[in-house]
């Protein structure tokens, strides 16, 4: 079975193997999060610091590596490789945290994994706009976007009923990486198909480091205002003494939200239109209000979805407009740097909103919503008055052929 790349075919084992790449992405620091309350007791020695270096080193590692994978992609034939190399690093130190007896023995793993999984990053997007162009390149996107979020709810899942009964298998979810190892071998010899004469890439001499930085601006402040559900529901729903259950559930939910969009993003764009980018930042706004000021399970839950939607829309076509502002040969590295920005926005998340606290002089639970929310409300103005424009607009290029 062939499909279409809008340049040419590939091979459905082909197209697997990019997807599989997707699902593993998102893994690093998943089998921590079920057992982050029992670390104190699994290692009884073990500092507060330690724990904490246990969760945070890992996204710090990321983010240089991802960097420097985009940077070493530009050699093309060694794009593989390295794939191959930083897939390969996430499995043995996977393999590692399984059997490590002692919490610096885990950091340490769980550390390599970062710079392994960093490696990874770039190629769960780069290998999409390889071989891909044009409608099927956003629609490829969009569908690398929901593999990686439905991988996480899942994994999230498994990983939450395993570590009940063994807190080392908790951490089987990094031996994944091996499964797009063995179908990396569907990539071998599989040449990408130059782009067609239209193509916006082949307009571009160099990366437009303007319009990246615009993207990198926007895809970080949608980044950090959405993460707050993940970092702040659960203290919320306990001031409101609803079941502390409902935060794992509304969770799963957001990032199902985010999912779904990227299976029809191409119907969206064509139906939306110019106002896509100013519509999918109203919804993240409505949502976070509606889960930061109304103390209503269904409303809440109908907020945490909007966000989702919202979120969902948006970060396949940022990752969309970065390939167009490159060359060929550069996409993956423009990409790396906007990629970096998703994990900025993580390890900077909660200093910013604590010192925002402080110089507000706001403990209220609800208080990270309704900021993310402003902040947000701010740039959808924006986007409505700047909707023509590159980074917060869709111009008629953009959508005309999604009809």
């Amino acid at each position: 079975m062939k499909i279409s790349t809008g340049k040419g075919e590939i091979t459905i084992f082909a197209l697997l193997a990019i997807w599989s790449v997707s699902a593993v992405t998102s893994l690093p620091g998943l089998a921590i999060s079920p057992i982050l309350e029992d670390l104190s007791r699994i290692f009884p020695s073990a500092s507060q610091l330690e724990i904490q270096m246990l969760t945070s080193l890992p996204s710090l590692l990321i983010i240089p590596f991802v960097l420097l994978s985009g940077w070493l992609s530009v050699r093309g034939g060694e794009s593989l490789r390295l794939l191959a190399v930083g897939l390969a690093i996430f499995f043995a130190s996977g393999l590692a945290c399984i059997f490590a007896k002692d919490i610096r023995l885990l950091i340490v793993a769980s550390c390599i994994m970062g710079a392994g999984a960093g490696i990874a990053v770039p190629y769960s997007t780069g290998l999409v706009v390889r071989y891909f162009t044009g409608d099927a390149r956003v629609q490829q996107l969009g569908i690398s976007s929901a593999v990686n979020n439905l991988s996480l709810v899942l994994a999230t899942a498994v990983v939450g009923w395993i570590a009940t009964r063994d807190w080392h298998l908790a951490f089987t979810v990094y031996l994944l990486p091996a499964v797009s190892l063995v179908m990396l071998l569907a990539l071998r010899g599989v040449k990408s198909a130059p782009e067609p004469k239209e193509s916006d890439q082949l307009r571009q001499s160099k990366i437009q480091w303007g319009r990246l930085a615009g993207l990198s601006v926007l895809y970080f402040i949608i980044t950090f205002t959405t993460l707050v559900i993940t970092f702040y529901l659960s203290f919320l729903l306990e001031k409101y003494h609803f079941p502390q259950e409902l935060s794992s559930v509304m969770i799963s939910l957001f990032f199902l939200a985010i999912m779904l969009p990227g299976l029809i993003l191409n119907l969206i764009i064509s139906r939306v239109r110019s106002m896509t980018i100013f519509v999918s930042l109203c919804l993240i706004v409505v949502g976070l209000l509606l889960v930061g000021t109304v103390p209503d399970v269904p409303l809440m839950t109908l907020g945490v979805v909007l966000t989702g939607v919202g979120y969902g829309v948006l970060q396949p076509i940022i990752y969309d407009k970065t390939a167009i502002i490159a060359p060929p040969e550069t996409a993956t590295k423009a990409l790396s740097v906007v990629m970096t920005v998703n994990y900025v926005a993580v390890v900077v998340c909660p200093f910013v909103v604590d010192f925002a606290e402080r110089l507000f002089r706001q403990k209220e639970e609800s208080f990270p919503f309704v900021a993310s929310a402003v902040l947000v409300a701010m740039v959808a103005f924006l986007s409505l008055l700047m909707r023509k424009s590159f980074v917060l607009g869709l111009d008629d290029s953009y959508y005309s052929s999604k009809k």
